[in-house]
């Protein structure tokens, strides 16, 4: 028994000057974390997306992690969604009035919004460059990234008064189109000192290509065989949630 307990106390005495030599400041040393991130981006478009659509938002968030040498490495999804919908006035010709009105079963005009809706996952990669910042895990960031990207036109009818645009028929004009999609931005990254702050600005650039799921386009009566390259010219503004573990005025990491 007596060896067991000087065993035991052998080991926490051990891990205690363990843990006293992993205490570093991050005023004064670049520390590794998972982070938690939500964003919010202003997006215009280039390419055959700028044919179809106006500047638009995306919405989302994901999870990263910083290592000691300031790589980032992380996932994340975002939604996107606008109301500059081009060409609208014309999609629906071949079910419209001579004014390019649409019946509704009620016998009166039907109302319609259109919206652009998407979304994309993500996988990236980047560095922590420390200048011009208050501490060693802050500064400009340089980020690559590769993943799915998706977007259609979605029509909404109030109420849902008109059948020519209820299940398949309205799929017949949403214009779906899927695909691969590159990324690349530059940015600033801020991990504030007392942890009360963390966030990062960015520009990013994606470029897509995509081609379109619907077998037929309702519009045209032909399936649309295009490959489409699309872009996106961004502005991020990030909100972060390091994880790592703390007291009041220094940092620990494992």
């Amino acid at each position: 028994m007596k060896s067991a307990r000087l065993l035991f106390l052998i080991i926490c005495l051990f891990m205690g000057s363990t843990l006293l030599k992993a205490q570093v400041s991050i005023r004064d040393s670049a520390i590794f974390t998972p982070i938690f991130y939500a964003a919010y981006g202003y997006q215009f478009p280039g390419g055959d997306l700028a044919r179809q659509f106006g500047s638009n938002s995306s919405i989302g968030g994901g999870f990263m992690i910083k290592t000691k040498h300031n790589w980032l490495f992380g996932v994340e999804g975002n939604f996107m969604f606008g109301q500059s919908v081009k060409g609208s006035d014309t999609m629906l010709r071949n079910i419209s009035t001579s004014q390019g009105f649409i019946i509704d079963a009620n016998g009166f005009y039907a109302d319609l919004v259109y919206y652009e809706r998407g979304y994309n996952f993500l996988a990236r990669i980047g560095k922590v460059i420390p200048v011009l910042s208050p501490n060693p895990n802050s500064g400009f960031t340089v980020i690559a990234g590769a993943g799915y990207i998706q977007d259609k036109i979605r029509i909404h009818n109030p109420g849902n008064t008109a059948p020519q645009l209820l299940g398949d028929y309205k799929k017949g004009y949403d214009r779906l189109n899927g695909g691969i999609a590159l990324t690349g931005s530059i940015g600033y990254m801020y991990l504030s000192n007392t942890r009360l702050l963390n966030f990062s600005v960015q520009f990013e650039f994606m470029q897509a290509w995509t081609k379109p799921y619907r077998e037929r386009d309702f519009d045209t009566g032909l399936k649309d065989t295009r490959n489409l390259s699309s872009q996106f010219y961004t502005i991020r503004a990030v909100w972060m949630i390091p994880l790592y573990r703390r007291t009041p005025k220094e940092f620990y990491y494992y």
